[in-house]
């Protein structure tokens, strides 16, 4: 039997279990146990990093310390090819995704397997607060579509009318067309028509 083996996977579940608790007095006690177990997770089974757990619970300063100690997590992507800042933009986690964007920038143009980027998922969602944050840090990221889709378009589809008015501002802004057309032949107005959504015109 191999007790150091088992003492590191010990280890290793110990600092999952604390990013579900979003416990830093572990993470502390387990890097100095272990100065490469961050660099370790890359080993084992496990498909979320302690990031993406620590983000998904909203953890602001565990998220703050896993990446003063290893910010290149910020650009890992789970199964199903998200970042933590996907996953901070889509649960709202305005001040977490302000903590992620120094560590890699990059990532706010990272395609998740269903092609969206961190900003698609905060308009989706109606995060205001993020949209702003990611726009502020990567402006062009506006110019990205999802299956030809604009984030104008995403805004009426999921009927996010106050991401609209912050996005068609920034759109203007960034030399964007508000006419332009989905892959269906619909400009906004047209998909807002459909929709049924008078607010939008």
């Amino acid at each position: 039997m191999d007790i150091s083996h088992d003492i590191e996977e010990d280890n290793v579940a110990a600092l999952y279990e604390a990013s579900h608790k979003g416990c830093e007095s572990t993470l502390n006690s387990l890097m100095q146990r272990d100065a490469l177990i961050l660099n370790k997770i890359s080993l084992t089974s496990f498909i979320d990093t302690p990031l993406h757990i620590a983000v998904l619970h909203g953890h602001l300063e565990f998220t703050a310390a896993l990446l003063r100690k290893k910010p290149n997590l910020a650009g890992r992507k789970d199964s199903r090819g998200r970042t933590a800042l996907h996953l901070a933009s889509a649960e709202g986690h305005a001040e977490i995704v302000r903590e992620l964007l120094p560590a890699d920038i990059d990532v706010c143009l990272a395609r998740d397997q269903d092609g969206r980027i961190p900003l698609h998922l905060a308009v989706m969602r109606g995060h205001i607060e993020v949209i702003e944050k990611l726009l502020n840090s990567k402006p062009n990221s506006i110019l990205e579509d999802l299956d030809g889709a604009s984030v104008l378009h995403l805004c009426v589809k999921y009927n996010c009318l106050d991401a609209l008015k912050l996005l068609v501002e920034s759109a203007d802004n960034n030399g964007y067309s508000l006419n332009s057309k989905d892959n269906d032949g619909n400009s906004i107005l047209h998909l807002a028509v459909m929709l049924g959504q008078t607010e939008v015109g």
